[in-house]
């Protein structure tokens, strides 16, 4: 940069000090809840509190079951918010839990194919539920993430009516400051990072006038949770 020592010159005569070449030690930080903050708590306690604070805050349908139960509790929830269409990630977890075969039996449930390009999202636009596999919850928010993948459209959790996160219980994580560690174990072991991560806290909703909440204004009216007891 041209000037360089002049411009920076002149930023400190007008702040009325000298110039500085090197940034000021960082001040201890008051205390340590950004990274410790709920991780005390068992996994079953974790469980419990992420519940409730998706249920009662993030409003939520939460529902936990055995691996055994999560295709029937898959079904029973696609037909709670109507029949129609269904659209299902092409997730190959969603296959070894059951969840797919089951859908496309007895719903005729399309996969997202990135072949099919943007006939994946007129289908996402006709359907009356979509389902998606998370790869992690967030107990202090109730929310979940989503790694984007060829398989794994934006629209199918997006689009829909409803949308249905299957997500194992042991995923469940304090907050984001571990799901920025797992993030950075990823990256240490050379695995490809996600080209979008997506934290998802419930249906879509505002309370832009008035304080007064409204859901479902520019997204899904209806948000689940389908939790795997896995340990």
């Amino acid at each position: 940069m041209e000037n360089r020592e002049t411009f920076l010159a002149e930023i400190a005569r007008k702040l009325g000090r000298t110039v500085r070449y090197t940034p000021e030690q960082m001040p201890e930080p008051v205390n340590t809840q950004a990274a410790t903050r709920l991780t005390e708590l068992t996994m079953q306690q974790r469980c419990e509190a992420f519940i409730q604070f998706a249920s009662e805050v993030m409003l939520a349908h939460c529902t936990l079951v055995s691996p055994d139960d999560a295709p029937t509790a898959a079904l029973e929830l696609c037909r709670k918010y109507g029949s129609g269409p269904v659209i299902i990630s092409d997730d190959q977890r969603l296959v070894e839990t059951g969840i797919t075969p089951l859908l496309i039996k007895e719903c005729g449930a399309a996969l997202w194919d990135p072949e099919l390009g943007e006939k994946n999202i007129h289908l996402a636009e006709k359907a009356k539920t979509g389902v998606v596999f998370a790869e992690y919850g967030l107990t202090e928010s109730g929310g979940v993430v989503l790694f984007s993948a060829p398989g794994r459209g934006r629209s199918v959790s997006l689009l829909p009516e409803a949308s249905v996160f299957v997500l194992r219980k042991s995923s469940i994580l304090p907050r984001v400051a571990q799901l920025a560690q797992k993030l950075h174990e990823m990256a240490q072991q050379g695995q490809r990072m996600p080209s979008c991560i997506n934290l998802i806290g419930g249906p879509s909703s505002t309370a832009d006038i008035e304080l007064i909440k409204v859901v479902g204004v520019h997204g899904p009216m209806h948000a689940a949770y389908l939790i795997i007891d896995d340990c």
